[in-house]
């Protein structure tokens, strides 16, 4: 990826678009101490190609306030190609019969594992449950003959997203911008969504 070269000053951005900053990280060994999975009374429900409606809900409901939008714009066809795929681990975490988390593990790159999608409802943050699917990926992840599980964050993440990536042991590695339509523009994402990203209508 060529590396950007701009002036320091600033830049208009055309109606309906957003810039995203975006922290790659990584982690080349599996942790010493990766503690104890979801704790009874949950588990992980696996996702397939026929479990759309109930994938997208929870991608909704984990991400809309983050910006997540991907899925919700993405082809049915596509999006069960992905999940038929063996080698992707998508998950759905659930408390009894309630959808509460997700969880997706990307291992299509030979001896690499991306953890594309990680994340909990807003009723279970600063529960604890975050670190407890944190290391129920870990553990998968490194289940596996891979020698690099690397995640992104972004600026429209949670603002505690990246120290918490950073303390299960993650380290940056890379910074990218990304300009992309935003989804609440487009009925994709309710207008009220993510509501730490400004939605200015400058026309």
């Amino acid at each position: 990826m060529p590396m950007l070269d701009l002036a320091n000053g600033y830049y208009e951005l055309p109606p309906g678009k957003l810039l995203n900053v975006v922290i790659c990280l990584e982690m080349k060994s599996r942790p010493q101490d990766v503690g104890p999975g979801l704790p009874e009374g949950f588990e992980l429900r696996r996702v397939g190609a026929g479990d759309l409606v109930t994938h997208r809900a929870i991608f909704r409901d984990v991400g809309a306030d983050l910006m997540w939008f991907s899925r919700l714009i993405m082809a049915d066809e596509k999006l069960k190609a992905i999940l038929a795929d063996p080698e992707v681990e998508s998950f759905v975490a659930m408390q009894g019969a309630t959808p509460i988390g997700i969880l997706e593990l990307n291992f299509r790159e030979k001896h690499a594992c991306e953890l594309a999608f990680f994340g909990v409802s807003q009723k279970a943050i600063a529960t604890g449950l975050g670190k407890a699917l944190m290391n129920e990926a870990l553990q998968r992840a490194w289940a596996r003959p891979i020698n690099r599980l690397w995640v992104h964050t972004c600026s429209h993440d949670h603002p505690r997203a990246l120290g918490f990536y950073q303390k299960s042991g993650f380290k940056a590695y890379a910074r990218m911008i990304e300009v992309h339509d935003d989804p609440r523009a487009s009925g994709h994402l309710p207008k009220d969504a993510a509501p730490h990203v400004p939605m200015v209508d400058v026309s």
